[in-house]
């Protein structure tokens, strides 16, 4: 294998978000299936998933028969239609504990909310072996009360981007890992972003939709392909206008999915790319006059932010264990509330 091939490799499962990065089992019961119990059945089709899993996919209700979650002492039976959501195993990089200060915005037995900062990848991967968010995780986890049902290690449930700031979510038990994935999964968790976009984007809101896949010219990135063309994945953005600045939007996000770069991709895909997107050409003056001024004023602004102006704000979801329904939010980042304000105050003189 070549080395572009390995780093296409490492790189694809880096770019796993949200519902890409959970493994969809389906398994219909032969015709002249015994009865048996569904945890057993499923050992002896599924590589790797132990019974204990197994009965935690179940807890979590993310074994699902003929449309209806079931207990993992189900019994099968002839030409039932099994489903499985289960997270992706963990990659064969060893995490390495690290010091690293983070912000940690809500913590309990099941899970931690972290306000990811600029600059930080979340997960080791080809080029980032070291100084990331799971790093710094591994750290906090080996400073904790263990538990039998404690990983050793975080469980990760979705990622952003090195350069978006804001909220994830991660799991400290499998359980935990399964329940949260499924909502992933099945869209039933909340999340916002806001953004700020190239241009005077038209409508107050709006939704933009498309089939996100990786682009066949440059493999770094991605791009939206019709549905005719038979490539990608669904994805769909809605999103409303917050505050305009004549040259440049700031709009507020809601993801029905979770692709990779949906946002960069779908904004640049409607000709609004996100204000210094390094990889879909934000970087640059897209809107304006040519005035050196302006230029001046364009070039502090992106000295403001180390990459595109995006922020996980909110994120809604149900507690694992408890039930209960949770919102976090988090406040944009020190760069991102200066790069408004200058924006404010040019439109105001000007």
């Amino acid at each position: 294998m070549s080395k572009e091939d390995i780093e296409d490799n490492i790189e694809s499962v880096e770019d796993q978000q949200t519902e890409d990065m959970f493994e969809h089992h389906h398994v219909i019961a032969d015709v002249g299936q015994d009865a048996v119990r569904i945890d057993k059945f499923l050992m002896d089709r599924l590589a790797n998933v132990s019974r204990n899993r197994l009965q935690n996919i179940a807890k979590a209700g993310s074994l699902i028969v003929n449309g209806n979650p079931v207990k993992s002492n189900y019994k099968v039976r002839a030409k039932d239609d099994i489903s499985v959501v289960l997270p992706y195993p963990v990659r064969e990089i060893k995490l390495v504990a690290e010091d690293i200060p983070i912000d940690i915005v809500y913590e309990d037995d099941a899970l931690v909310i972290v306000n990811k900062p600029a600059n930080m990848v979340v997960h080791p991967g080809f080029g980032n072996y070291s100084g990331t968010l799971l790093n710094a995780i591994v750290y906090h986890f080996e400073g904790l009360p263990q538990r039998e049902d404690y990983f050793g290690r975080p469980g990760l449930v979705h990622r952003i981007d090195k350069h978006t700031t804001g909220i994830l979510v991660v799991a400290k038990t499998e359980l935990a890992l399964t329940h949260l994935a499924k909502q992933f999964y099945d869209r039933t968790s909340e999340r916002k972003y806001y953004a700020l976009v190239w241009g005077d984007v038209v409508e107050d809101e709006g939704t933009i939709t498309g089939h996100i896949g990786r682009s066949k010219k440059n493999r770094k990135v991605f791009q939206v392909y019709e549905e005719d063309e038979g490539f990608g994945k669904d994805a769909t953005t809605h999103y409303k206008v917050v505050e305009r600045f004549r040259y440049v939007t700031l709009v507020e996000c809601k993801l029905e999915t979770g692709r990779t770069h949906q946002i960069r991709v779908h904004f640049k895909h409607i000709g609004h790319p996100l204000f210094h997107d390094l990889e879909y050409g934000g970087d640059r003056i897209l809107k304006g006059t040519t005035f050196a001024k302006y230029q001046q004023f364009i070039n502090n602004c992106f000295k403001l932010i180390p990459g595109q102006a995006l922020h996980a704000k909110t994120l809604g979801l149900t507690h694992p264990t408890t039930g209960e329904r949770l919102f976090f939010d988090s406040e944009l980042p020190t760069g991102f509330t200066q790069l408004l304000e200058k924006w404010r105050n040019y439109t105001k003189i000007n």
